[in-house]
């Protein structure tokens, strides 16, 4: 059997693991998380990293920090992981759900600002499969409506957007991180990312304004933090906030895949591009639409995806690969449907975000799969197109 994902050790996570263990300081923030901070904050120009135990704790740390209140409202996209909008319920707020664009799962910006109103507090733009959303468009609305933006960015590590409109800021870079263009972002290392630790996160602050109270959140509303720094002379309870902070092995593992991130993305892009050379002939013919890569994104390889023509040929083609020995997957159900919120959805139709839930398929992509495994695969997919 291919399956759907394998997680890729370096072979250094143990080690290092080993390191934190018998250096005494297990509980976090030690050295082995300060490193993971500091390779974000250098190698992608963020200005404060925090790691976190997930990615929904970073969003959960994001809501807290835009002092998300009772009956205020979040833009967020239907079409993504419940995390999006579960962090910004958990503070009381109203989600108003936007829907997908025609040719990508990613928030259409077109319709963000007929959604907006007076209670309108956060735009949450999710870059699917680390696939950037229109960063300037949804940055123009949140200044011309005074609202904060927090980037999911949990499938989105080592993407880019390209600045559209460099002449705004003299000087500002021809591309942008994902993650540093909001105000706040959230990354996940899940054991099915790119870049994994089994579970962890990291909250990333870009406007400063939200540094200091975010390391009181993540230090469970104290100022301890700031006392191990010698800032001040003791430390107490000063704001809310709760146990964010992941141990030190986790960090330590953590540690591992980032210095050998630039292989890990290397190995990724040539197996997605294997997919796309491989696939594209049957796409062309209609058969199914491949990912759409926009002109200011760039590709991380996070996932290699379908767009089938119907729910009853994703079916087919899912149980064709099945038969096949090979694990093929389908994503998101749209959260304005789902069981939770349904009754709280304000009845609006989000056909795009509808149709990825029927029709898109995701295809094996790990570190360790081999080409000839992608030749079977999009062999067994496109004797399943010519049926």
């Amino acid at each position: 059997m291919i399956p759907f994902n394998k997680p890729y050790l370096t072979g250094k996570e143990a080690h290092y693991m080993y390191q934190a263990v018998y250096k005494g300081k297990l509980s976090g923030n030690g050295d082995f998380t300060k490193k993971c901070q500091a390779f974000f904050e250098q190698k992608y120009g963020f200005k404060k990293c925090l790691l976190t135990t997930s990615c929904t704790d970073a969003l959960e740390m994001c809501a807290i920090l835009c002092d998300i209140k009772p009956g205020d409202e979040v833009i967020v996209p239907s079409y993504t992981f419940v995390s999006s909008a579960l962090a910004f319920v958990r503070a009381g707020a109203k989600i108003v759900f936007a829907d997908s664009m025609p040719n990508n799962p990613n928030i259409d910006v077109t319709k963000i600002e007929a959604l907006i109103t007076p209670k309108t507090k956060v735009i949450v733009p999710v870059h699917y499969a680390g696939v950037a959303c229109d960063m300037d468009a949804i940055m123009d609305i949140a200044n011309k409506h005074n609202l904060l933006v927090v980037e999911d960015a949990a499938q989105a590590v080592d993407s880019y957007y390209a600045v559209r409109h460099p002449e705004r800021s003299e000087g500002s870079p021809t591309k942008r991180a994902l993650g540093g263009i909001g105000h706040l972002a959230a990354f996940s290392f899940h054991e099915t990312k790119n870049i994994i630790a089994g579970e962890g996160g990291l909250l990333v602050i870009n406007d400063e304004r939200f540094i200091r109270r975010a390391e009181i959140i993540w230090e469970k509303g104290t100022n301890r933090a700031e006392y191990f720094r010698g800032e001040v002379n003791k430390y107490g309870w000063v704001d809310t906030g709760s146990s964010f902070l992941p141990s030190e092995v986790i960090a330590a593992f953590l540690w591992a895949q980032l210095e050998n991130m630039d292989d890990i993305q290397n190995k990724r892009k040539a197996l997605w591009n294997k997919y796309y050379e491989l696939l594209k002939p049957f796409a062309e013919q209609g058969k199914f639409k491949l990912p759409d890569m926009p002109d200011y994104a760039t590709n991380n390889a996070h996932m290699f995806y379908l767009v089938c023509n119907s729910l009853e040929e994703r079916t087919a083609l899912i149980k064709r690969l099945k038969e096949n020995d090979i694990l093929a997957v389908f994503h998101y159900l749209s959260l304005h449907s789902s069981p939770y919120y349904n009754d709280k959805h304000d009845g609006r139709d989000l056909p795009n975000c509808n149709k990825f839930a029927d029709c898109l398929v995701r295809l094996p992509l790990y570190y360790e799969l081999e080409e000839e495994q992608i030749e079977k695969i999009c062999n067994s997919i496109n004797t399943n197109a010519d049926e």
